[in-house]
């Protein structure tokens, strides 16, 4: 692309793509074969968006036979000194990888997520547009959009209220999504039972919806769960 800095000791390998205004910092490695036993040096491909910033010492991997052979990331975003991106992950727009945070295979994150240092991320799980990963972090199972997640084997500890002030949304919304996340998650009646409680409750507001969405769709992985004493 247009305008792309490469600065010292970078290595560009394989079928990759860089986007324009991309800023790639010394000692990157992007683009080398995936860290896949079942990886048998078929053509693959690792797309970057526009306008990202990739620190230090970061290394993503293309894609694999097995992920349909592209990793993707978006625009805009920030990868700090050492994040990994493993084969087959699709990262959204203004995502913040914080140093040393590890993404496996085929893990999708949306847009405005932000994960934090040091944490490690299982393979297949999703995390939701605006999720926050709190640093040092084990995620093992997929994180709802707007979600607060943290600890060594992570459990949701709400939402991401700093995040959703900081993208500007509106009070009224948040204190929704607040009591749609309290009765989502609350301990009567089945998850399908108040989730399509929710549903109906909630229809008029889209962040909530987008939630329901989420959780609903099917996905190799469950959906992390607070501790009971957590809460919006």
């Amino acid at each position: 692309g247009k305008d792309v800095q490469l600065l010292s000791h970078v290595v560009i390998e394989g079928h990759t793509s860089i986007g324009d205004g991309t800023r790639v910092f010394p000692f990157a490695s992007i683009g080398h074969e995936p860290q896949d036993l079942k990886y048998g040096g078929e053509q693959s491909n690792l797309v970057i968006g526009v306008n990202n910033t990739i620190r230090e010492h970061v290394t993503m991997n293309p894609g694999t036979l097995g992920g349909g052979m592209f990793t993707r990331i978006g625009d805009n975003c920030l990868f700090m000194m050492g994040a990994h991106v493993a084969h087959d992950c699709q990262i959204g727009d203004n995502v913040i990888l914080v140093n040393n945070a590890t993404l496996a295979g085929h893990v999708d994150i949306g847009d405005w997520a932000i994960v934090g240092g040091l944490s490690a991320v299982h393979q297949f799980v999703r995390i939701g547009r605006h999720a926050m990963i709190g640093g040092m972090s084990g995620i093992e199972n997929d994180v709802i959009p707007y979600g607060l997640v943290m600890g060594n084997r992570a459990h949701l500890s709400g939402l991401n209220l700093v995040g959703l002030k900081r993208r500007k949304i509106p009070n009224n919304v948040i204190h929704d999504l607040r009591r749609a996340y309290r009765l989502i998650f609350a301990q009567e009646g089945t998850q399908a039972e108040r989730l399509a409680d929710v549903a109906e409750l909630f229809s008029h507001v889209e962040p909530v919806r987008e939630i329901v969405t989420f959780i609903n769709q099917d996905s190799s992985r469950s959906i992390c769960q607070p501790l009971f004493e957590d809460a919006a």
